[in-house]
């Protein structure tokens, strides 16, 4: 559903992204590990397209920058983009008339509820507090029923309720069969649901594993194994 082939970011002469491919199938949780620098959420903006670069990316069969493909990616960024002077109800009614949809107030009001925010419906953007902002992000992200969804360290700010909520809400999107993109830095929070990962350093994917190919699942244990030399 998610197809990245050969995609190069330079900023100047510096190479943000090298070369990286990667793929994430239906009903697939995959996952971009590295450390700070490695090019992380610099590929996550090319594939949302707020980033010109080389190679292909394509989302369900469509080039990247096509408005299908963006009918069809969901992206949840690590600092919320949010409009100031816009209440909580307002930047839902905003994605909805953005992307066309139609009866989607009952959708918007149980997403809201999930997060905690169907009682705050009229505050507006530069009242929220930072999880606020992050809580009501993922329910834009996910108001237009994305089939590929892209999360960029998407558990900074919340608090255990929403944590907790969010997992339960990736696991319903992979039960679905939609495709998912997580970068994170926070491994004990995925280490449940992952089935793939994809480790970065230096701006390449160094390593693609597979749950199945790792018998006991530990994430942590494979990160550290791979990024100290060992392939």
């Amino acid at each position: 559903m998610l197809s990245v082939n050969n995609v190069t970011k330079k900023y100047g002469k510096l190479v943000a992204n090298d070369s990286i491919s990667l793929g994430v199938a239906r009903g697939e949780v995959s996952l971009l590990l590295g450390p700070n620098g490695a090019g992380k959420s610099t590929l996550i903006k090319c594939i949302a397209g707020l980033l010109k670069f080389t190679g292909d990316i394509n989302v369900c069969g469509n080039d990247n920058k096509s408005i299908q493909a963006k009918r069809d990616l969901g992206y949840i960024p690590e600092v919320p983009a949010l409009y100031e002077m816009l209440t909580i109800w307002e930047h839902m009614e905003f994605i909805a008339r953005a992307y066309s949809l139609e009866n989607w107030r009952d959708r918007a009001e149980h997403l809201l509820e999930r997060f905690e925010l169907d009682d705050k419906k009229k505050k507006l953007g530069k009242e929220l507090s930072k999880g606020m902002q992050q809580k009501l992000s993922i329910c834009c992200g996910f108001l237009p029923k994305p089939k590929v969804i892209l999360f960029d360290e998407p558990l900074v700010g919340l608090d255990p309720q929403a944590i907790k909520e969010l997992k339960i809400m990736i696991v319903e999107q992979q039960k679905a069969g939609n495709a998912i993109l997580i970068s994170t830095h926070m491994l004990d929070s995925v280490t449940d649901f992952w089935t793939s990962c994809n480790i970065m350093m230096e701006g390449k994917i160094v390593a693609i594993r597979h749950r199945n190919e790792n018998s006991d699942g530990d994430l942590e244990d494979l990160f550290f194994r791979i990024t100290k030399g060992e392939r």
